[in-house]
């Protein structure tokens, strides 16, 4: 097990680079789950719980960011938010309930489905928000995001980025909404994991200091980079991790 204050220095590294992945593009955390399970030799049922811990400080920090650039819609934040904090609890209610080699399978189906959905999309033209936030379900969409990711440890832009761009959102949007949404996810689920099993508060204090200055550096730049083609970089990353 790794001490409580210190993790290895290439876990470490992928750590902090999973932060900058949250604040740049959110896609992220889909990275942290088996980067603790496989360089750190941490169980998935002690992982998931101290990493959705650690997003209630990268989603604030990201959101704190991304509010200041004015790339934040509210009113549809508070849908998403509405529909997420019931999901995360579902879900963390039910995770200690599966199989550790079940929670591997669906993380690694995450992973490579959120890759190839941005490496196959193309190009289409969005709707305005005003038009997106009528006609989008963001009540369920933010349920079914933050049952996934409660279940998966993967904070919320996972599921909740490319569901959003399917429904036309603006991408620069849709990454600001990823950064609210893992507030009520981390919140939520870490309720019911200290109700129904167990979090790692050491463990989750590290990430969460690790992660942060990475957040800081990716959502800074991203409003000055061209996001769609750091997208493709991601899912590349993404479908690569599973190779």
């Amino acid at each position: 097990m790794i001490p409580l204050m210190f993790l290895p220095p290439l876990l470490t590294s992928v750590v902090f680079f999973v932060g900058i992945l949250i604040g740049s593009v959110g896609i992220g955390g889909v990275l942290l789950v088996p980067a603790l399970k496989f360089l750190g030799g941490i169980p998935l049922h002690s992982a998931i719980p101290a990493c959705m811990l650690s997003y209630m400080v990268t989603g604030s920090v990201g959101a704190f960011i991304y509010a200041r650039h004015g790339t934040i819609n509210w009113s549809m934040a508070k849908k998403v938010c509405l529909g997420a904090l019931p999901g995360a609890y579902i879900g963390a209610f039910f995770l200690p309930y599966f199989r550790a080699d079940i929670l591997e399978v669906f993380i690694a189906t995450l992973i490579l489905a959120s890759g190839a959905h941005a490496l196959l999309r193309k190009t289409a033209v969005q709707q305005s928000t005003e038009e997106t936030e009528k006609n989008t379900p963001l009540l369920a969409i933010g349920l079914v995001a933050g049952i996934g990711s409660a279940l998966s440890g993967t904070g919320g832009p996972l599921l909740l980025i490319p569901i959003l761009i399917w429904f036309k959102v603006p991408v620069l949007i849709a990454i600001g909404l990823s950064q609210v949404i893992q507030i009520p996810i981390s919140a939520s689920a870490t309720l019911g994991n200290f109700l129904h099993g167990h979090v790692d508060i050491n463990l989750a204090f590290v990430l969460a200091l690790t992660m942060v200055g990475g957040t800081l550096v990716g959502a800074k730049f991203v409003h000055h980079m061209p996001v769609d083609s750091l997208k493709k970089l991601v899912a590349c990353l993404l479908i690569g991790v599973e190779s």
